[in-house]
């Protein structure tokens, strides 16, 4: 018997398998793709997901195989500089191989002890009070205490969950790929440009020496499921750009809609979603992958504590109320950011205006935070701002404050040099440091980075403590 199975092992399913083996859950990764996926797409890990690699101690090797670019430009296109000042050491998009980064977040997981399988699907499921028996598509049964359904947009596990899966269908529909061009690249820039006055849905970028990452509207909404063609592209930018621009020898070819849905529940019993299971969106912005990713941070301590026994009666409720808002305001700068790529008068209109507007610091800083998750604030009750926000890798007397996260376990920051974890040291660290780069007297920080106590007196911390990490265990220990 397995404490959890995870349907799925793209970089969800990876990065929450990973984050349960740091507390010696015992998990299996079912996949049902035989093999890794091929196509060389390139994406984009945001603020916050780099910070969370850096916690877990894979942002080094994940720069080895990445190129940083400017942390600007993401929402809706808009061309702004990035506001000054980011409250991040990891202030910058990291452009990674979709392949490199769900390859190191699978080894990752396989070398904390994860079971990876490949070539099988669930296909059925049962729970009762005890477990969850799973049904794999070579006609096996396996028994698990969990069971996370990672498997994508059009989830197996939530469809057998039967959970509800509301919003909008796609309207539009974009063709996207990476190939090479047969004209030289003074003109590939300069029809672009002009084609990008009034097509917002519309670009050629280079993405390496005489390639170009390719985006064209496509004529309808089709069957995603087919694959485009390298003639739907050269009919497609000969439609809007008048010319085919000797597109050949793709590296990749996708198309994406604009379906806008978010899971009803990410929980029902013992089986729960993350991910893409549990929301899809337009690709706008690049937040995807780094919603996924978090999810499973977020989910990870959490499941880990339920499966380990000391979880407080509601925590595992706390993965629903924290990430489903944060999917849901995703959701909605998707939807807006769709509107402001039309070439529609009035879209373009609002567009000009907060063109406008976000040359005003506080507008653009706003909309970055939001794009990047750095801006996420968990009501984790009533405080100083910070209360429910993550922490930034502030510096230490001997260090900074991230590499004290590898282990995925709580850590009491203490300036005071007079507070304790007491009999949570099993799962909290404690480090007394009257030098560190903060202006409260101390903090209680999660598993995932984010803040849920500041203040100076014992008895309170030890009321959170409980709240967070439940009954306390043996004496505490200082790092």
């Amino acid at each position: 018997m397995f404490d959890v199975i995870i349907a799925g092992c793209g970089p969800t399913g990876a990065m929450l398998a990973a984050e349960l083996h740091l507390h010696d859950v015992r998990v299996l990764v079912l996949e049902k793709e035989t093999e890794p996926t091929s196509a060389v797409r390139i994406v984009g890990l945001h603020i916050r997901s780099l910070e969370l690699m850096a916690m877990r101690g894979l942002l080094t090797r994940l720069l080895e195989h990445g190129r940083k670019r400017p942390a600007a430009g993401f929402f809706a296109a808009i061309n702004k500089p990035a506001p000054t000042g980011l409250d991040s050491a990891y202030a910058y998009l990291l452009g990674i191989p979709q392949p490199v980064i769900e390859r190191l977040l699978e080894q990752h997981a396989i070398d904390l002890g994860a079971q990876v399988r490949r070539g099988q699907a669930v296909t059925g499921l049962a729970q009762d009070d005890e477990g969850v028996t799973v049904e794999l598509s070579d006609g096996q049964q396996l028994r698990t205490r969990y069971l996370v359904g990672c498997d994508g947009a059009r989830s197996t596990v939530r469809k057998l969950l039967g959970v509800g899966f509301p919003g909008e269908p796609a309207r539009t529909e974009t063709l996207m790929g990476e190939m090479e061009v047969g004209v030289p690249p003074e003109e590939v820039a300069a029809t672009v440009a002009t084609i990008r006055e009034t097509h917002k849905r519309f670009w050629l970028r280079p993405a390496g020496v005489g390639v170009y990452s390719v985006v064209v509207p496509a004529a309808d909404v089709s069957d995603r499921a087919r694959r485009p063609t390298l003639e739907d592209f050269r009919q497609r930018l000969r439609a809007v750009a008048g010319t085919d621009f000797g597109v050949h020898s793709p590296r990749w070819m996708s198309r994406f809609g604009d379906a806008t849905r978010l899971a009803e529940r990410y929980r029902v019993g013992r089986v729960l979603l993350a991910g893409d299971a549990a929301h899809i969106h337009p690709p706008i912005g690049g937040q995807g992958l780094n919603l996924g990713v978090q999810d499973a941070v977020n989910l990870g301590w959490k499941l880990a504590a339920q499966v380990r026994g000391w979880a407080p009666e509601t925590l595992l409720d706390t993965y629903q109320a924290e990430r489903h808002p944060v999917a849901a305001d995703v959701l909605d700068n998707t939807r807006a950011q769709t509107e402001l790529l039309s070439s529609e008068p009035g879209a373009q209109a609002v567009r000009r205006l907060l063109t406008e507007l976000m040359d005003f610091d506080e507008v653009n800083r706003h909309l970055l935070e939001k794009i990047t998750g750095v801006g996420i604030r968990y009501d984790v009750g009533e405080g100083p701002d910070l209360l429910g926000r993550r922490l930034r890798d502030v510096d230490l007397r001997h260090g900074n404050l991230y590499a004290l996260l590898h282990r995925g376990r709580g850590l009491l920051l203490d300036r005071t040099e007079r507070l304790s974890v007491g009999g949570w040291s099993d799962r909290v660290d404690h480090l007394a440091d009257p030098t560190a780069d903060l202006d409260v007297p101390g903090v209680l920080m999660r598993p995932d980075g984010h803040v849920a106590w500041i203040g100076d007196d014992q008895q309170d911390l030890d009321d959170h403590l409980s709240r967070w990490f439940g009954e306390p265990a043996d004496q505490g220990r200082r790092l």
